[in-house]
């Protein structure tokens, strides 16, 4: 099958369906100037501050809690025309092909899927994270107790998130094939009612997501099957267009290390971050939030990011082995323009030099 018509499929079959052009309606950021660093050779970053009016809009909840209270909004050197509080790579990347999210955090899995259905969108930051990330939570006396148990199951399978690649990685792990499994298409979002619902029978849950299902089903005995599998990366990523933008893409230098600062902010300041961000953005209490920030590790930016374009090139493979994806080459996913920045804006034990 010609590429373009393997994209095609892999649009309508298994990925836009999921998408429901959720966010359609957000408004477009408006085109800015292109005067700075008109001077810069073609293909280098621009050295220059972005020029009076330049905006962005911005997905990443994160940092747009953490400037304040860090005291790094003082440092944003453009305007953020919006915050949209959108998370899951299927809407993030339906935002792009509407040209109103203009730079987004997600897992490294959304820029393959991205490629995939033809939608040009580059990575600019990146975080390692060498510990798992996501925990199988089962529904409601389903019996799981291992992943071996997976086997005739019903899985909550998102191929254009993290939580698809971790399904993938599990299951290989556990010496089981795709086919030994059902791997039930939805978004991420939609997991904890498919778990409620025993729609699925498990899925993968992130934190806080995890401590609000099980504080509520673990009664009746819903649980949490843990496994070695590593979601690696967090990335930031942008289109093409915007990062083709002098202006815009200015902007997004000025931010990339904002965002590495403020997470490492949020580590070190934990009782405050907790309040901010667990109890009073995600609505779960002080001692749940106290007791997630305990199970995570220190932020790890890369010096270098070899490591992280080998690990998303594995990914890619898995994922066109399943034919969940067209085989591509992930090193052109990456803008290398921008490499090291976060690594260099935090002190030298939140760097990973390996």
């Amino acid at each position: 099958m010609p590429r373009n018509d393997v994209r095609h499929a892999v649009d309508r079959r298994s990925f836009l369906a999921l998408t429901g052009g959720a966010i359609l309606g957000l408004a477009a950021c408006s085109p800015q100037s292109r005067t700075v660093a008109d001077a810069e050779p073609a293909g280098r970053l621009p050295s220059g501050a972005p020029p009076p009016g330049t905006e962005l809009s911005i997905a990443v909840r994160t940092t747009h809690l953490q400037l304040g209270p860090a005291g790094l909004r003082k440092d944003l050197a453009f305007t953020v025309s919006q915050w949209p509080n959108l998370s899951a790579g299927p809407d993030i990347i339906q935002g792009f092909r509407a040209h109103s999210i203009d730079l987004a955090a997600n897992a490294g899995i959304p820029p393959i899927q991205a490629e995939a259905i033809g939608v040009g969108a580059k990575i600019v930051a990146v975080q390692v994270r060498n510990h798992p990330s996501y925990v199988f939570a089962t529904a409601p006396g389903s019996g799981i107790r291992t992943v071996e148990d997976f086997r005739g199951k019903k899985i909550g399978f998102s191929q254009g998130q993290a939580q698809g690649v971790v399904v993938l990685r599990a299951l290989q792990k556990a010496g089981l094939k795709n086919s030994d499994v059902e791997l039930v298409a939805l978004p991420s979002t939609q997991f904890l009612t498919a778990l409620q619902s025993k729609q699925v029978d498990v899925a993968p849950l992130g934190e806080p997501t995890l401590t609000k299902y099980l504080s509520q089903y673990a009664k009746d005995g819903a649980r949490g099957v843990t496994t070695e599998v590593v979601d690696l990366l967090s990335v930031l990523w942008a289109p093409d267009e915007v990062l083709n933008d002098k202006a815009k893409a200015a902007a997004i230098r000025n931010f990339v290390p904002l965002w590495s600062r403020g997470l490492v902010w949020a580590w070190e300041n934990t009782d405050e971050w907790i309040d901010t961000y667990y109890v009073k953005d995600q609505g779960v209490t002080e001692a749940d939030g106290k007791r997630i920030v305990a199970s995570l590790h220190e932020p790890r930016f890369p010096v270098s990011w070899d490591k992280a374009i080998a690990w998303e090139q594995e990914t890619a493979d898995l994922m066109a082995e399943g034919g969940f994806v067209p085989k591509q080459d992930v090193s052109r996913l990456f803008d290398r323009r921008f490499e090291g920045l976060a690594a260099k804006a935090v002190p030298a034990r939140y760097r990973e030099t390996s």
